[in-house]
């Protein structure tokens, strides 16, 4: 798979504060539709499918690294030096991944209710029948780095320099607790708690735009 494949789609306001989204685990680029049009009014928005989902390829090879790598690569192709990563559940494993590992191109992180990296208790159901709009193959390949994650990921959070916002869903299925450990684990961290479930920025929109927005403001972003 080539980056150049990997789909995307822009909007926006050209030169201002460059935003991109990540999605979750099975999602693409269209869970985020509701909340784009409002994030799109201060930014210029990019929004992508992860390899393995929606409309880029499939190449039968998984991990939320691959995953970060292929982001940075379309940052290069885009000629993006530092953005704003907003990465719900799968795609904020892949935003703080990439903060840990490549500070300069990381301008901030939004992290929406993602898989905290501690073990987590999850497992893979049967396959859906029919055509997916993913590839089912990433499911047991991304869950099972959930249920075991690298044991170095929960230190490097603090290497992390970028402002860090973490959004957690107050009805959500992932432990809270662990996600404000995590914000205060990095050093310049926030929890902020939504009363959603897991997709907070489908079930609130507008708060969750206004929350990203608010963070931007007060980084100057």
């Amino acid at each position: 798979m080539t980056v150049s494949e990997l789909w995307y789609q822009s909007s926006g306001t050209l030169g201002a504060t460059p935003v991109v989204l990540l999605h979750g685990l099975t999602g693409d680029a269209t869970t985020w539709q509701q909340v784009t049009p409002l994030l799109a009014e201060r930014a210029w928005l990019h929004v992508v499918d992860l390899r393995g989902h929606g409309a880029s390829p499939r190449p039968g090879r998984y991990s939320a690294e691959l995953m970060r790598d292929d982001v940075v690569a379309l940052l290069d192709l885009l000629d993006l030096d530092r953005v704003v990563l907003v990465g719900h559940s799968l795609g904020g494993v892949v935003s703080y991944l990439m903060a840990q590992t490549h500070p300069d191109r990381v301008a901030a992180v939004v992290l929406e209710d993602p898989p905290p990296p501690r073990p987590l208790e999850r497992t893979v159901g049967p396959r859906p029948d029919g055509p997916l709009d993913y590839d089912w193959d990433a499911v047991p390949a991304i869950l099972g780095q959930v249920v075991a994650p690298d044991p170095g990921w929960w230190p490097a959070l603090a290497t992390i320099t970028a402002p860090a916002l973490v959004v957690g869903g107050a009805r959500s299925h992932m432990p809270q607790d662990w996600l404000a450990e995590m914000a205060a684990q990095m050093p310049r961290g926030r929890y902020l708690a939504l009363d959603a479930d897991h997709g907070v920025h489908a079930a609130l929109p507008a708060e969750f735009a206004a929350a990203v927005h608010a963070f931007l403001d007060e980084h100057g972003l």
